[in-house]
């Protein structure tokens, strides 16, 4: 694995980190405390993996090829998901590895599916945690497309770059552009959704899951949805 490939995966971790514990706060905030441990594992394990593949020096910079581009973004399908399921899997519902490691590709690949038959049944920390897996996913889906532009027809390729003043060889700089208007997005939906009198922890949830084009919900139905906080 490249230099490059190890960045690219250390950042996702990182941001798995930064959300790890804003699961850690909110737990805290409201009182939940019963399964704060697993978000505390999964902050340090994503923090610790994430800074030594960053700041790992001994593999140099090079050319990276549109080979290792497509393993390096198949490794992270299959990767990130490992760490989002350790909520899942310390959790206090006693879930198998197995059912733990589907819910976190599900909510990755934002294909919406989910072993859980009651949402109300969950503790709210892991709700907005497996909201938060269909957000992440999306940003790296979208993160992946332009890794990937190489595969695309030269003209596509150029008209793309050229519309995002973007330099296949240096993604790494338009990362903090991509986040932004992503983040900003997610927001505005959020935004939407309080003007119709969503309730404030629904509206959340589901500007994390609509803007990565997921199907987790906060809810089992729509009864009582559109109620004030």
């Amino acid at each position: 694995m490249s230099r490059f490939s190890l960045i690219y995966i250390g950042c996702f971790l990182i941001l798995l980190g930064i959300f790890s514990f804003f699961n850690i706060i909110y737990s805290y905030y409201f009182n939940i405390l019963l399964n704060i441990d697993a978000y505390t594992y999964s902050f340090f394990i994503s923090l610790i993996l994430g800074l030594s593949a960053i700041f790992f020096k001994k593999i140099k910079f090079k050319k990276i090829l549109i080979y290792e581009k497509i393993i390096t973004v198949l490794f992270g399908y299959f990767f990130f998901p490992l760490i989002i399921s350790i909520p899942f899997y310390f959790s206090l519902y006693n879930i198998s590895f197995l059912h733990c490691y589907f819910e976190a590709i599900s909510g990755f690949t934002s294909t919406g599916f989910t072993i859980f038959d009651n949402i109300k049944q969950i503790d709210k920390s892991l709700i907005l945690w497996r909201s938060t897996s269909q957000w992440i996913g999306g940003l790296y889906f979208l993160f992946s497309l332009l890794l990937l532009i190489d595969i695309f027809d030269e003209n596509l390729k150029k008209s793309v770059t050229n519309y995002i003043s973007f330099d296949s060889t240096e993604i790494s700089k338009q990362s903090l552009k991509i986040i932004i208007l992503y983040a900003f997005l997610t927001f505005v939906i959020f935004l939407l959704f309080k003007l119709i009198n969503l309730r404030t922890f629904d509206a959340f949830n589901f500007s994390l899951t609509i803007i990565s084009s997921g199907g987790f919900l906060s809810i089992n139905n729509y009864d009582n949805l559109f109620v004030t906080d």
